[in-house]
């Protein structure tokens, strides 16, 4: 078994075996100029340092001034990258004083370009790669980590990244990204979460003729083998950490619901893109109902996108609806799911995961429509006049100004959700919507916007960003030894998150919390998830106190103390 060079035996103290250059080199120990006279002549520093011993605040200073200097969205990318694989207590620090303005080249929309350029600008390691060809040797990779505690895998097979589709070893960039923001906003230790790629492969043609490429240059495995793999995988994971939180990431529609399905029981996990997005909406609709006054069973939904996150969406809404007591035959009479051929209705044919909410044939032939075999989205808004709008197409102009101007017609505020990212796969722009709905429309996007001028106001755009869920949804589940994730977490960490929306206190305020508020707001979110676990009867811990569980996991960025033997 592979021998760390350090180990935590305190709440901020670690045990290091390494002196010289070697604790500048590791991103845990490394604290640069921050070492003191004392720390520098104990772990044989002289010489490796200028002279000036900085505060942390006086670092943060001097990279927060390095980043203001840079234009490109991608050089900010690799900037913080560089400076988190270098020093993680400054990297998180850093982004701890300033989320609002660090959040987009962290993660969306700059991460979409990083995901697309991983090969080329692959530099130093991070996270566990997993390879096919490798099976074999699949336990000693892991193995390898040696005894380092994991609380929380952030796992992806690269086949759907974002809206930009297979990626392959690319996808990396996304586990990297999603661990980091589990310690941002969640507060979970950075040495406790592990990004993890699958490489099975890829499908895309530009990448395997890359000879830049870095991954298995070949077809993706699929049926058998690809499930074989998999299932290797979880045995081993389980094995090595029994009570680790996984979290499936950006894989494609014919994998990620049996994926979930199978394992959801057997380890504690969730798929973020269905469960996380739909339960970021289902925040983003609570909130905004809070405004209107009007119950969420009055609602007529209209989806453009019926996959893996579409139907992630309904799903939950639907759960949330029988949690109000609607009865789960009236809940899903709320739903019009528009897919690549039209309006989902019997006369379709629908699939499993689409059959319960297929309108039914009697209901359309009364409508006024141009083809009862392929039912647009705007004869969809045209016959039902729904009062929401969500868009999880990856379609750019997937909504158009005939549909939000006929929406608003019939609905004094109507919700809209274009949520498709990066921002190249908007289906519509915030600016566009306000102008579109004469100013009525409430929004969130899935990617960031600038706030959008309108008659004289200014008006902020929530980015309806999973950011807002599965940092406390992690947290809670780990803090009891969750062994299930529910719906009913979800639920209440959804209904959590809409407490605190702006909106509901400042006239012109956002409907979702800012994200200088989302770390304390996650704290609170791992509580409502932790009590929703015990609730279930999922909770495997002692929870006397959940509050002392939830706030013994996190974690605040500050220099530990480093001792030797």
């Amino acid at each position: 078994m592979a021998e760390i060079n350090y180990h935590f035996v305190g709440e901020n103290t670690i045990l290091v075996k390494v002196k010289g250059a070697e604790v500048l080199n590791h991103p845990m120990l490394n604290k640069g100029t921050a070492f003191s006279q004392k720390e520098r002549k104990h772990f044989q520093l002289d010489g490796h340092l200028p002279f000036h011993i900085s505060t942390l605040e006086e670092q943060t200073m001097r990279r927060y001034k390095q980043f203001s200097y840079l234009a490109n969205d991608l050089d900010r990318y690799e900037f913080l990258s560089s400076l988190q694989d270098r020093n993680e207590v400054l990297f998180f620090y850093l982004l701890y004083r300033y989320p609002e303005e660090l959040m987009p080249y962290v993660y969306t929309p700059t991460v979409g370009e990083a995901s697309l350029q991983f090969s080329t600008f692959y530099t130093r390691h991070r996270g566990l790669y997993l390879s096919y060809p490798m099976q074999d040797r699949l336990e000693v990779m892991i193995d390898n980590l040696g005894d380092k505690e994991i609380d929380v895998i952030v796992i992806t097979d690269g086949e759907r990244i974002l809206g930009l589709g297979d990626l392959g070893v690319g996808g990396m960039a996304i586990p990297i990204g999603k661990t980091t923001l589990y310690t941002a906003f969640g507060g979970i230790h950075p040495a406790k979460l592990l990004p993890v790629v699958l490489d099975v492969g890829t499908n895309n043609p530009e990448l395997l003729d890359d000879p830049l490429y870095i991954g298995w240059r070949h077809k993706r495995v699929e049926g058998i083998e690809y499930g074989s793999f998999i299932d290797k995988v979880i045995t081993l994971v389980k094995r090595k950490w029994p009570d680790v939180v996984l979290q499936w990431e950006d894989f494609a529609k014919p994998n990620a619901y049996p994926l979930l399905e199978k394992y959801q029981k057997e380890i504690c996990s969730f798929n973020d893109d269905i469960q996380g997005t739909a339960a970021v909406v289902l925040t983003a609709i609570l909130s905004a109902l809070e405004l209107t006054k009007e119950p969420l069973e009055k609602q007529k939904i209209a989806i453009l996108g019926g996959g893996s996150a579409g139907m992630g969406i309904v799903s939950l809404l639907c759960s949330a609806l029988v949690a109000q007591g609607v009865s789960p035959q009236e809940a899903t009479r709320i739903f019009y799911i528009v897919d690549i051929e039209g309006l989902v209705h019997d006369g379709l044919n629908p699939s499993i995961q689409h059959r319960p909410y297929s309108r039914r044939e009697k209901e359309i032939k009364q409508w006024k429509v141009g083809h009862h075999q392929h039912i647009t989205l705007l004869e969809v808004i045209e016959n039902v006049h729904p009062t929401i709008l969500i868009g999880v197409s990856g379609q750019k102009g997937g909504f158009n100004e005939a549909m939000i101007r006929e929406m608003a017609k019939g609905c004094e505020r109507p919700i809209l959700l274009p949520l498709s990212n990066p921002l190249s796969k908007c289906e519509a722009t915030p600016q566009e919507l306000i102008a579109w709905s004469f100013g009525k429309g409430i929004i969130a996007t899935g990617s960031p916007f600038p706030k959008v001028d309108y008659e004289g106001k200014k008006i902020p755009i929530s980015q309806c960003n999973n950011v807002y869920i599965f940092p406390g949804v992690g947290l809670g589940a780990l803090s009891v030894k969750a062994t299930e994730i529910t719906n009913s977490m979800f639920l209440a960490a959804a209904k959590e998150v809409s407490l605190h929306s702006p909106l509901l206190v400042e006239k012109q305020g956002p409907l979702l919390p800012r994200l200088s508020e989302l770390r304390t707001i996650s704290e609170k979110v791992g509580m409502a998830v932790a009590h929703a676990a015990i609730d279930a009867k999922v909770a495997s811990a002692a929870h006397e106190d959940v509050e002392a569980l939830v706030k013994k996991n996190i974690w605040t960025p500050c220099y530990p103390k480093l001792i030797t033997e």
